[in-house]
């Protein structure tokens, strides 16, 4: 009897076991991502202190925004509008260098595509994809739409996006990686933010 209980509880475990590797496997499509993202992001962040500001080129440094770094203020908010139809981005809120993005599925009844299109302080509104293959659960990653002109042109621009979950999803590290002359420049806007 005993011998028996036992057996069947290991097969038990097996199972739960055999099924979180499955799970865990399973390939994310992008309405997981989407989803994943308004749930994930949502709400207010600030900008981390100094020291939390590292593998950056600086750009936390901006005369425009240095006044928000390791304050309460809030740096980037996400929040769902269109009945939950877009995910909004407000980057730097209530600064000269204020940006947003629009991340939306291409069809509300079959998203089979993630799409975004950034307003810039660079003054044009690149359009990015989600790139499925280098996402994950905590990590979302957007690379401009080449078939669009701006993506194709010698014009400054952010060219891909990277936003990377940490420390339980209370720290988030956003990557704005611009490109001129077809290539990508040097100096990025990488910013570290702290969920308030």
């Amino acid at each position: 009897m005993i011998q028996k209980t036992l057996q069947q509880l290991f097969f038990s475990l097996f199972l739960f076991y055999a099924l979180g590797t499955f799970l865990q496997a399973k390939e994310l499509t992008a309405v997981d991502v989407y989803n994943q993202m308004k749930f994930i992001l949502r709400g207010e962040w600030q900008l981390s202190p100094e020291e939390e500001q590292s593998n950056t080129t600086g750009a936390h440094k901006n005369p425009m925004i240095k006044h928000l770094v390791g304050t309460e203020k809030t740096a980037v908010e996400y929040k769902t509008i269109g009945h939950g139809a877009t995910l909004q981005e407000n980057l730097l809120t209530g600064t000269l260098k204020e940006m947003v993005t629009m991340y939306h599925c291409n069809s509300v009844s079959h998203c089979t595509e993630v799409k975004a299109t950034h307003y810039c302080a660079k003054r044009n509104q690149p359009e990015f994809l989600l790139n499925l293959k280098e996402s994950n659960s905590t990590t979302f990653v957007f690379d401009c739409d080449m078939k669009t002109e701006l993506c194709n042109s010698d014009e400054d621009h952010i060219h891909k996006m990277i936003f990377e979950l940490s420390d339980e999803d209370d720290h988030l590290k956003s990557s704005y990686l611009a490109w001129k002359d077809k290539k990508l420049r040097k100096k990025h806007s990488i910013y570290h933010f702290d969920r308030k």
